[in-house]
C-alpha cells in the first residue's frame, strides 16, 4: 500500500458513490427566507425606505478615507469575487476532482451554478438599472432606473456561488462544514471590500448575498437535469469509441484483382461453413463444380485472363480477302 502524498494523485478505482444534497424540509425552510429577505431588500429600495438613507451614509463616510492603510491590500482581496479569475481556480480544482472519480458531476455544476448565477443576477441588474456611489447625481435617491448595472453586487454574489460551490459538493460531512465557513468568510470580506472601495451600496451587498444563496440552496433541483447531461456526454464518448474500434477497409491498390463475395446459401455443408472468403481463379470453377461447392467468390469478368492470344479470335479462311485488298481473278467459263 502507498502511504506517499502522491498516492492521492492516482485515479479511483471506481467512481464514488456519492449522493448530491436533497431538498429537505429543513433546505426548503432556508430557501423560503432567503426568498424572503431578498424580496425585501428590493422592496426597500424601490420605495426608498431608511436602508436607501443608510446607502448614503456609508457612502458620504467615505471608508477608503478613513483607512486607507488597508486599501492596497483590499484592491487584490476583491479580485476573489471577480468571474473571470474565481471560476479558473474552481474549475481547476472540480476538474481535477472529476478525472480522478470518474465523474462529471463536479464540473457540470459549477456551470450550472454559474449560469443560473448570469441569468438571474443579470436580468435584475438590468431591469432595476441602479447607478453606483461614484455615479450618484441626487442625495437621498435611491438611483434606480438610470442605466446602471450594480444592483445587487455581482461580486458579491459570484464569490458566494464560486466558493460555496466547494462546501456543496463536499463528500464528507466535515468538510462540508469547514468549507461552508471558509466561503461565507470570503464572501462576506468580498461583499465589503466593495463598500470600502464606494463600488457598491451597502443594500447591493446584501441583495448579492441573498442572490447566491439562493442558487445554492436551489440546486438540489437542478441535479436531475445534471445527472441526464452526465449521461448523455458519456454514451457519446462511448459511440466515439466504438467508432474508433471498428476495422478499417482494406484498400484495394490500382490495377489489382476485385473480387466480388458471393452470398452464402442456405443449409450449406461444412466446408461453406468456413467465413473466410477466398477468390477462385477462373480455371478452378470446374473443379469447384464438380465437387459440388458452391464457390465463395468469382474474378470480374473483364479481368479474366483471356483464352486466345491478342488480336482476331476467327480462324482464318482462305477464300476471305482483308478489306481494301484486291479480290484475284477467277477463271472465265465458256469459250
Amino acid at each position: 500500500m502507498r502511504t506517499d502524498i502522491f498516492a492521492r494523485l492516482d485515479r479511483e478505482p471506481e467512481p464514488p458513490k456519492i449522493e448530491p444534497p436533497r431538498m429537505s424540509r429543513h433546505r426548503i425552510a432556508l430557501f423560503g427566507g432567503t426568498l424572503a429577505f431578498y424580496l425585501a431588500i428590493v422592496i426597500a429600495v424601490l420605495i426608498g425606505s431608511w436602508l436607501v438613507t443608510l446607502d448614503w451614509k456609508v457612502m458620504l463616510f467615505r471608508p477608503y478615507q478613513q483607512w486607507p492603510g488597508i486599501h492596497a491590500f483590499l484592491d487584490y482581496y476583491v479580485v476573489l469575487g471577480q468571474r473571470g479569475p474565481t471560476a479558473v481556480m474552481v474549475a481547476c480544482w472540480l476538474g481535477w476532482r472529476s478525472w480522478r472519480q470518474h465523474t462529471l458531476r463536479p464540473l457540470l455544476t459549477l456551470g450550472a451554478s454559474l449560469l443560473l448565477l448570469n441569468l438571474t443576477v443579470g436580468a435584475v441588474k438590468l431591469g432595476l438599472g441602479r447607478l453606483g456611489p461614484h455615479y450618484a447625481t441626487q442625495i437621498g435617491s435611491a438611483e434606480l432606473f438610470a442605466g446602471g448595472d450594480i444592483f445587487p453586487s455581482g461580486h458579491t454574489a459570484n464569490a458566494v456561488v464560486t466558493w460555496g460551490i466547494l462546501a456543496y459538493l463536499a463528500t464528507t460531512p466535515r468538510a462540508r462544514r469547514y468549507l461552508s465557513a471558509i466561503s461565507a468568510v470570503v464572501s462576506l470580506g468580498v461583499g465589503l471590500t466593495t463598500v470600502y472601495l464606494g463600488t457598491h451600496w451597502l443594500s447591493d451587498v446584501l441583495l448579492g448575498w441573498a442572490a447566491g444563496l439562493l442558487i445554492l440552496l436551489g440546486l438540489p433541483w437542478v441535479e436531475p437535469l445534471i445527472t441526464r447531461a452526465e449521461d448523455w456526454i458519456f454514451a457519446v464518448r462511448e459511440q466515439w469509441r466504438a467508432r474508433g474500434r471498428a476495422v478499417p477497409s482494406v484498400p484495394v491498390a490500382a490495377g489489382g484483382p476485385r473480387t466480388v463475395l458471393v452470398p452464402q446459401r442456405a443449409g450449406a455443408d461444412a466446408a461453406d461453413e468456413d467465413p473466410a472468403l477466398e477468390p477462385v481463379a477462373a480455371g478452378s470453377r470446374t473443379a469447384a463444380a464438380a465437387a459440388g461447392a458452391r464457390p465463395r467468390a468469382h474474378t470480374v469478368r473483364s479481368e479474366r485472363t483471356p483464352i486466345t492470344p491478342a488480336g482476331s479470335r476467327r480462324p482464318p479462311h482462305a477464300d476471305r480477302t482483308p478489306r481494301g485488298g484486291t479480290s484475284p481473278a477467277r477463271p472465265v467459263s465458256g469459250g
